[in-house]
């Protein structure tokens, strides 16, 4: 049986750093609320003129270079920010990295969209369809976000992490495991950016300022993270033969660190399994978890033949989960 079996892993951040102290020059809010209810200290947005496709880039080069590969055969963009309407970011993303005539394709899932594209991705693999791709978790959210809105502009930050994926056998380490995948739109309003698409469009009304950017309805999005993460990690950890207790790390998306701490609650997983890095980077969406899985390897906090499983909610509302044990990688600069 073919696998899709993590082979490399690259991520890459912005240079320019937003401190809680430039924002709350500016909201009213203060450094300790952010610490205490986000958990983040700090943030990385992009400059003016860059795009979720440069940050990207970046990542896929990196991690094409640790799975030791020039190239791949195919590209999966994970992003809620792409650098257009029209067309997908990933054939431009797939030409920059000097690959052609590959598969390309863009994955809308917000937060879970890298947890859907590795699951995207194995399915390719394991079909015969491609022997390898590289699937990057990218996004800019800054570039959405309502810089007035003291609840969401200081949550988020950009980045791209990304994952080289090849065929392989389901006993070797970085062989992903079941997936456990879920949505339920009629909760879709909770997370949105209510302009810009086919139906606010088709009114050809004008748009009030605030419906441009991101929206967040936070008590609900709380609670229905908790429960979806916890239930798609129980799922997904029983379908691949473990118990919770188990798992040596634990990757869930980065939303906040009381959200992560509710998680490790419900599964009864102790919360210094969970690896963490939102302090530094804030919560970016789809490149959340290969960042993440880049600051566990650095840090040593994640280590080859680690149990590891990876979790994710986001807008849809979408989540997601699935397992692996960790193969022996390295990062590249």
């Amino acid at each position: 049986m073919r696998a899709a079996v993590v082979a490399g892993l690259g991520a890459w951040l912005p240079p320019r750093v937003v401190t809680n102290d430039e924002l709350t020059a500016k909201l009213d809010t203060t450094d300790e609320w952010i610490r205490s209810r986000i958990g983040v200290a700090t943030r990385h947005v992009v400059e003016p003129g860059m795009a979720t496709s440069d940050l990207s880039v970046q990542a896929a080069r990196r991690a094409l270079r640790s799975a030791g590969v020039p190239g791949a055969g195919g590209v999966i963009l994970a992003t809620t920010t792409p650098d257009r309407p029209c067309p997908a970011t990933a054939p431009e993303i797939a030409s920059r990295l000097g690959l052609v005539d590959v598969p390309a394709f863009d994955i809308a899932a917000v937060c879970t969209g890298f947890v859907y594209g590795l699951g995207v991705g194995a399915g390719l693999i394991t079909a015969g369809i491609v022997d390898s791709l590289v699937l990057i978790g990218g996004d800019a959210y800054s570039t959405i976000l309502n810089p007035e809105d003291r609840t969401t502009s200081v949550i988020f930050g950009d980045g791209a992490g990304a994952v080289v994926l090849r065929a392989g056998s389901p006993d070797e380490p970085g062989a992903l495991g079941p997936f456990d995948l879920g949505s339920d739109g009629e909760l879709s309003d909770l997370i949105t950016v209510p302009a810009g698409g086919s139906r606010q469009r088709s009114t050809r009304d004008i748009v009030p300022h605030g419906d441009k950017f991101f929206q967040m309805e936070g008590r609900e999005v709380f609670a229905n993270a908790v429960a979806r993460m916890s239930a798609a990690s129980r799922n997904a950890v029983k379908r691949q033969g473990w118990v919770t207790s188990d798992v040596d790390r634990v990757i869930a998306h980065q939303a906040n660190t009381r959200i992560l701490d509710a998680v490790s609650a419900e599964l009864d997983v102790p919360r210094d399994k969970f690896v963490s890095n939102i302090t530094d980077v804030g919560n970016t969406s789809a490149a959340s978890i290969p960042l993440a899985l880049a600051h566990g390897v650095r840090s040593g906090e994640l280590r080859a033949g680690h149990k590891v499983l990876l979790t994710a909610f986001g807008g849809g509302l979408t989540w997601g989960a699935t397992t692996l044990v960790w193969p022996a990688l390295s990062l590249s600069e």
